[in-house]
């Protein structure tokens, strides 16, 4: 059985080609490739950054045509696309580096941001709508389930996700080193932007309690407050504001600042001390730099900011070699379980052989014998106990050897010792437990 991944991630292909093979419901995707006879499992991970897709097949160069026409054809929307744009766009994995590359989407190595943690979410929605669609099967579930597993050592054993990249997740860190809790706290966020927006998604993940949201135009205030159960006001009740807020958030568009020292000297008076922690991203900058020479204010502005930023995500690329070693470790572990997927049908070939060899004995001698029915139960025990006996030492062999990659020349010549070059079988979903009754496993 071979892995193949085909996909385009945020490197390979620019967002407008990207946005083409986005997929919302995998189920019909997922029922067209494993319809098809050289694809047996599937996956499918569509996300804002990547599109990939995962199947197992014993018929590889065929399976690679058709996940090349499956992009082409079927996943495209308004209509086909060029085999030149493919090529530019679309990257190809195959068996070990296909793992690989599992491993490491699901650890947030290959993110665009390192260590952010939605994808391994979305690859465990991927990988639920394969099991829904019954296009997962056993080879597909480990993989995914290694992944996963992969992803949590990841967490566990590094500091990749602790220090946050992004700015906005940096003014709250910040703003958390100055209050102990969000929840008894108010927050006025001046504009109505991206920046706001995940600045405001973020304080609302940690808990802030009361938030009002401030813009120029008050409909799209209203339109971000209403999603976030926030209060929306004009740019002209600012003032009034910041004497009942403990953290003020600004990004908005202007040449002047929009907050001056003569407006936070007299909220501060109204506030009787209490602290603000004031954040400004706004180029230019929203807030007079004479701000933060008042007392019981806790400025910062987009560079400040932004230091915090790198020097957390140039740690986080640290933290990275690490990841690698443990995703390198995990996936020589999953090889090895693959390969040993390779003795199946030469332990069940041996197997059945020995067993035909001896029910053809029994059948030719037991006749002759005139033995009664107990005396019969005895000999084919015997017999059966002898072929155990026999096969014990070479199927141990043969299950420990097919853990490594050397052990593929032990099967080839087990095949030929045995003579069971005619008896190829289709190869199983799993390594068959020792079914030895008299001899246990050596340990």
């Amino acid at each position: 059985m071979k892995l193949l991944l085909a996909g385009m991630n945020h490197r390979s292909a620019p967002v407008e080609v990207r946005e083409r093979f986005a997929v919302e419901d995998p189920g019909l995707a997922l029922a067209k490739l494993t319809g098809c006879a050289e694809i047996e499992e599937a996956i499918l991970v569509s996300t804002c950054n990547r599109v990939e897709v995962l199947v197992s097949t014993r018929e590889p160069e065929a399976a690679r045509l058709r996940l090349e026409s499956f992009f082409r054809h079927d996943l495209a929307r308004d209509g086909e696309v060029s085999a030149a744009t493919l090529d530019e766009c679309l990257y190809h994995f195959a068996d070990g580096p296909a793992v690989r590359h599992v491993f490491r989407v699901a650890a947030s190595v290959d993110s665009l941001v390192v260590g952010e943690p939605q994808i391994l979410g979305q690859m465990k929605d991927a990988y639920r709508a394969a099991v829904e669609a019954g296009a997962c099967g056993v080879i597909l579930n480990r993989l995914m389930t290694r992944a996963f597993s992969t992803a949590k050592r990841v967490r566990r054993e590094t500091a990749i996700a602790e220090r946050p990249v992004s700015v906005a997740r940096v003014a709250v860190d910040l703003a958390r080193q100055v209050f102990e809790r969000f929840e008894d706290k108010r927050a006025v966020l001046v504009g109505a932007g991206e920046m706001i927006e995940l600045a405001l998604e973020a304080l609302r993940g940690e808990g802030l309690g009361h938030v009002r949201v401030v813009n120029r135009t008050r409909a799209r205030a209203e339109e971000l407050a209403e999603r976030f159960d926030a209060e929306a006001h004009g740019l002209d009740q600012l003032d009034a504001l910041l004497a009942d807020a403990d953290v003020v958030l600004t990004c908005i568009g202007g040449d002047e600042p929009i907050i001056r020292r003569e407006a936070m000297l007299a909220a501060l008076r109204v506030r009787r001390g209490r602290p603000i922690f004031v954040i400004d991203i706004g180029v230019p900058r929203n807030v007079d730099p004479a701000v933060n020479e008042i007392d019981d204010v806790y400025l910062f502005d987009l560079d400040d900011l932004s230091g915090v930023a790198e020097e957390n995500a140039e740690e986080r690329r640290r933290e990275t070699v690490r990841a690698e070693a443990i995703v390198a470790e995990e996936q020589q572990n999953f090889q090895g379980w693959m390969t040993a997927l390779q003795a199946v049908p030469t332990i069940r070939d041996l197997r059945d052989r020995a067993d035909e060899i001896r029910d053809a004995e029994l059948d030719r001698y037991l006749a002759r014998l005139g033995l009664d029915t107990q005396q019969k139960e005895g000999v084919e025990q015997l017999a059966r106990s002898i072929v155990n006996k026999v096969l014990h030492a070479p199927l141990s062999r043969l299950r420990s050897e097919a853990e490594r990659e050397e052990g593929v020349a032990y099967l080839e010549v087990a095949r030929t010792l045995f003579g069971l070059d005619g008896r190829a079988g289709e190869g199983d979903e799993a390594l068959p437990e020792n079914d030895d009754d008299d001899e246990p496993e050596p340990q």
